[in-house]
């Protein structure tokens, strides 16, 4: 059930009060109306607070844009439906029902912020005595709801924010989405957990797909902010600390860049012919528009790509660039579609889900339809019947992240349910012990679930909060004018891979799984041996056994210490790989295969 419009204070009160107290006061019940106005509220025995990229960032001032389908409003239903099927489970926390107060951060860390104090309102103690209502009584203040821990945020910018003001009221936190290595610092961010791995797995991860190609020159590209830089910094630091891999140059995207900026970030990757190779943690959006400028520079085929897991198996960056994006390596953490919850929303109507405030605006976006007068989209545009269907009249497919949403929610579950066996042993429902859970104490269960997860995976969490690293690798593929994601390996603290490769002059067969040598991965150096004899540059030398892994890497490049323009340090390596006149072998595609 939603409730909208709550006051914090119930009548009009005479402001005997400090500049301070008054200023506290103002900002909670605006941010407490906010809340309600904006909010999916279900009640509960214990509450559980949700932050989800409802919408975009806004434009010129407004905090908020258009309605984001997949990355919104997908994995918000995931924590609904998660929470169904708990207060469903005779099993788990049995007569204790979880309750919900999900809100929208509009993908803006400051915005985030702002709206997550109503998850704290509950802890700030409110003195009252100076306030007077016009007949002289005391003003009854409407006691905001206490949250018990916290589902989300998406990114890791907004996640760093909202972690900040959560622990100082001792409210764990887990993150479905968020990847920034900086959140693994368990002395700034000590309740903060999530069930992705961090960056520091992938960047690792990148690096040994790098050094199993045989690739020894590479230029970095990162989104402005904690997710890119962060990343890239994990894998400059990790290629440097195995060697055989230098940084030709390392760009970086500005938060807000100007026209032609993706255009010069092209010219200066060209300036440097010899590093096709492009290793992205970049959003989204600054993907699409990277490709979109290599395209308008002709540059099709030219350029290597290693993307992130921003990047993944999406359709949207790669959309009427195909050719540009072709042959691109990418990472996703492993994941499962999850069949309960394709039921779940292909189910959702607008008679059966008002409980979600922002279903109405999905249902116009989705069918691109008009409801009533009240509809957001032209006049021009056709009435919604109520009477669609997800899946049959439109698109769909499950969010990629929807899976963790899941996970992070079970966590919290099963951390509470455990808390319960334990404070309140043979109670039905809640003990006194529970009336008011302490925080610290149930960030210690939660750090210490271990349960099979939505994809039949174990759900842990190491002493960081931290989970572990397991990633799909992808190769984006144009095949008979048909295109796909195909997955072409596996990373879990090794790098496994199974392809058929085929360049533009040879084809080699390829299996490789644990039995198996990798030294046929040397077939880009053959080609190199005997077509580009120029570009033989001499390598550290490096064993392949059964699975590639970058920690066979022995001894250090000898470091130069002249600092470049860009920030990156150059290698003796570096230097002869950029006199080369021409660019290392072409890419590897796969045609057939699967993980080992």
């Amino acid at each position: 059930m939603v409730y909208e419009g709550k006051r914090l204070v119930s009548c009009h009160c005479f402001f005997l009060l400090t500049a301070k107290f008054c200023w506290i006061l103002t900002l909670m019940q605006r941010t407490y109306g906010q809340e309600y106005a904006h909010s999916i509220r279900l009640d509960g025995d214990i509450i559980l607070g949700g932050l989800f990229p409802v919408h975009a960032k806004g434009d010129r001032g407004v905090p908020c844009g258009e309605l984001k389908k997949e990355k919104g409003i997908h994995r918000l239903e995931a924590m609904l439906y998660a929470i169904d099927q708990i207060n469903k489970d005779p099993d788990l926390l049995a007569n204790i029902t979880l309750g919900v107060r999900i809100l929208d951060t509009c993908s803006r860390d400051t915005y985030a912020l702002e709206q997550s104090l109503t998850f704290v309102q509950a802890l700030i103690e409110k003195d009252g005595s100076d306030v007077k209502c016009a007949n002289g009584d005391p003003p009854i203040f409407t006691k905001p709801d206490k949250i018990s821990g916290v589902i989300g945020a998406a990114a890791s910018s907004v996640s760093i924010m909202v972690a900040n003001i959560l622990r100082l009221f001792k409210i764990p936190q887990i993150s479905y989405a968020s990847t920034a290595p900086e959140l693994s610092d368990n002395t700034r961010y000590d309740f903060f957990s999530r069930v992705v791995p961090p960056d520091s797995y992938q960047a690792q991860a990148m690096v040994d797909i790098v050094t199993a190609l045989g690739w020894n020159y590479v230029s970095t590209l990162a989104s402005e902010g904690n997710y890119g830089e962060s990343g890239v910094e994990a894998f400059t630091q990790i290629s440097r600390e195995i060697g055989g891999v230098c940084i030709a140059q390392s760009l970086k995207i500005p938060r807000e860049p100007r026209p032609g900026e993706f255009e010069k970030i092209i010219k200066r990757l060209l300036e440097t012919p010899n590093a096709r190779a492009v290793i992205m943690f970049a959003n989204e959006d600054d993907i699409r528009r990277i490709l979109e400028a290599a395209k308008k520079a002709n540059q099709s085929g030219h350029f290597l790509w290693i993307g992130s897991d921003s990047w993944g198996s999406k359709i949207s960056p790669v959309q009427h660039q195909e050719e540009i994006a072709e042959g691109a390596v990418t990472i996703l953490p492993k994941r499962t579609s999850i069949d309960g919850f394709d039921r779940y929303f292909r189910s959702r109507t607008l008679a059966n889900n008002r409980r979600n405030v922002w279903f109405a605006e999905f249902w116009e976006e989705n069918f691109g339809c008009k409801l009533g007068s009240h509809g957001k989209r032209n006049s021009n545009i056709k009435k919604c019947t109520g009477l669609e269907r997800i899946a049959r009249d439109s698109a769909y497919e499950q969010e990629g992240k929807v899976q963790f949403v899941i996970d992070a929610v079970y966590s919290m579950a099963y951390a509470l349910h455990n808390m319960h066996k334990d404070l309140c042993p043979g109670y039905i429902g809640l003990c006194p012990r529970m009336s008011t859970i302490d925080g610290k104490e149930l960030l210690t269960y939660i750090r210490a679930v271990n349960f099979n997860g939505s994809a039949g995976t174990p759900v842990i969490f190491n002493e960081n909060g931290d989970a572990p690293g397991r990633y799909d690798i992808f190769q984006y593929q144009i095949n008979n004018k048909s295109t796909e994601y195909k997955i072409i390996g596996h990373w879990t603290n090794q790098l496994h891979l199974n392809m058929y490769i085929q360049t533009t002059t040879l084809t080699v067969s390829m299996s490789l799984s644990a039995s198996v040598s990798l030294g046929m991965l040397y077939m880009p150096k053959v080609y190199i041996i005997i077509f580009h004899p120029e570009q033989n540059v001499q390598k550290r030398k490096r064993s392949f056994k059964a699975v590639v892994t970058a920690a066979t890497m022995q001894s250090k490049l000898t470091q130069k210490g002249n600092d470049r323009p860009n920030g990156e340090v150059k290698t003796e390596l570096c230097e002869s790989l950029e006199t080369n006149s021409k660019s290392s072998v072409d890419f590897p595609m796969v045609k057939s295969g699967s993980t080992s």
